[in-house]
């Protein structure tokens, strides 16, 4: 979304400043010998651009940013804050959508962007070793010459990193075959909010005691700031190709999802776009879509070449007898790139045909995918919005794009409101409220819906062992008890549901 609907950046109060102005000093003096002064910034016009992540509505100038060089400068920096009591945000590139990296007012934001560093690769272990600053994508790029790669591919893996995809648990479109981050990262090692070191995870198959490796990867930066981690990587199939496949109905395309699973086969990719999407996506990257459609799947497999034949043939099978209208197969890897840029381009698809577009991420059971777009198009006649649709259909989790205009009044509140409906509609369908793009700030009421009272109490019980004291993120992710009794005030009416305006930060 690009205009946000209020700066709470621009909240200060008066009697607030001083405070701030003495707690920013004692921060310089702390630092002083530690960071560059280049590497600390405590203006507006330097903080400013760090006051929000890819969910825009929601900005926050931080106290101050630090941007460390080294992990000796990131544990001095934990050391500091801690030591004056001051929470940190830690921040990878920004592109995250649902709020994690949203700056505290009286806090620090901890840049890893300048450990970009890759450590090392070993071709034979199949590992790569990088700092947490380093983008998805040049993993890729590096390993290459050794014929590997790392599978995890978020839309904007040409600029996250990969300390913000632990974060997350960051998926991508070719995730159903090779899974999310916590799938392929091995280790992880950083700081805990004190500055002392921590190594979760291990380069063997497994390690002992409980799997904090799993606790971690997800946990949007309340446990730990991640400085490095061992990545696994996989050799790069010998060919793959892609199936564009049309339906004149949403039903038979979300049935070709279920059916394709349930005949044994695991796509390495398999995406689904409603006809809005996929007009808005034709037109910005003229990937070849069959605009015509009610929907399309994005269908492909790699491996040997015989492999990808016999699955291809399978494949075409099954779409066939599920009612697709055409099938179209990628000639070489230029035409299946050319098939892949549309989704990857979905987001920017979006910003050119509204001025402003909420991305939604959820999941439902692949056998509702077809329920959840019919329940969207409803939800778009009751907010008086339009919403085009991408899923990453093989595992249930769906990207909603819902189109308003900030600058007209009550779209950004009509827009929370229907992204709230979504969410609750994938409760009530057995799915969850996220899938990769985390809670936030702008999930955080949604935790109530999903989550009973004692669920919550013992994911905080967890963070509180990392963090004691809730210095790391603090606001985000898992709302207090008496925030979700508020929003169950506020929720039910008179035994119908009711979506209350959002609480802001």
């Amino acid at each position: 979304m690009s205009t946000p609907l209020a700066d709470p950046g621009t909240l200060v109060t008066t009697a607030a400043a001083p405070a701030a102005g003495a707690a920013r000093a004692a921060l310089q003096a702390a630092l002083g010998g530690v960071l560059p002064a280049h590497a600390l910034l405590v203006r507006d016009e330097e903080t400013t651009p760090y006051e929000c992540d890819g969910l825009a509505a929601y900005r926050q100038r931080p106290l101050a940013v630090c941007l460390p060089e080294t992990e000796a400068q990131v544990a001095a920096v934990l050391r500091a804050c801690h030591a004056l009591g001051l929470p940190v945000v830690a921040r990878g590139a920004g592109t995250g959508l649902s709020g994690g990296a949203l700056p505290l007012a009286d806090g620090v934001t901890l840049s890893l962007a300048r450990l970009n560093r890759i450590q090392s690769i070993d071709p034979l272990a199949r590992i790569a070793v990088v700092q947490s600053g380093v983008r998805n994508l040049a993993i890729s790029e590096a390993a290459a010459r050794h014929g590997l790669y790392y599978a995890p591919d978020p839309s904007s893996q040409i600029a996250c990193t990969i300390g913000g995809n632990v974060s997350e648990n960051s998926g991508g479109v070719h995730c159903l075959k090779y899974g999310l981050t916590v799938h392929n990262v091995l280790q992880v090692r950083g700081y805990t909010v004190e500055g002392e070191p921590i190594t979760v995870g291990s380069l063997a198959g497994d390690s002992p005691g409980p799997d904090l490796l799993a606790a971690v990867i997800g946990s949007e930066g309340m446990l730990m700031v991640v400085t490095e981690v061992v990545v696994r990587l996989i050799p790069r199939p010998q060919l793959a190709r892609c199936i564009m496949a049309s339906f004149d109905d949403l039903r038979k395309a979300g049935d070709a999802v279920a059916g394709l699973i349930a005949a044994g086969i695991i796509p390495a990719g398999l995406e689904m776009m409603d006809k809005p999407m996929t007009i808005a996506a034709e037109a910005f990257v003229h990937a070849g879509y069959d605009c015509e459609a009610a929907a399309i799947l994005l269908c492909e497999s790699d491996g040997t070449p015989e492999e990808v034949a016999e699955e291809i043939e399978h494949m075409t099978q099954v779409l066939q007898g599920c009612g697709a209208t055409a099938i179209t197969l990628s000639r070489d890897e230029t035409e299946r790139l050319r098939f892949w840029s549309g989704r990857k381009n979905a987001f920017p698809a979006s910003g050119r045909i509204s001025p402003d577009y909420y991305c939604m991420d959820g999941t439902i059971p692949r056998k509702r995918i077809a329920d959840m777009l019919l329940a969207i198009q409803d939800m778009e006649r009751e907010f008086d919005l339009r919403c085009v649709n991408v899923f990453h259909a093989g595992d249930g989790n769906l990207h909603p794009l819902i189109l308003f205009d900030a600058n007209q009044a009550d779209q950004m509140h009509r827009a929370e409101l229907f992204g709230a409906k979504i969410l609750e509609t994938c409760v009530e369908m057995g799915g969850s409220i996220t899938g990769e793009h985390g809670v936030g700030v702008e999930k955080i009421n949604s935790m109530c819906v999903q989550f009973s009272p004692e669920e919550r109490e013992q994911f905080l019980a967890l963070r509180r062992a990392f963090d004691p004291g809730e210095k790391l993120n603090p606001g985000k992710n898992i709302p207090s008890h008496a925030r979700c009794a508020e929003y169950g005030k506020m929720h039910v009416r008179g035994g119908q549901l009711a979506f209350p305006e959002l609480p802001r930060f």
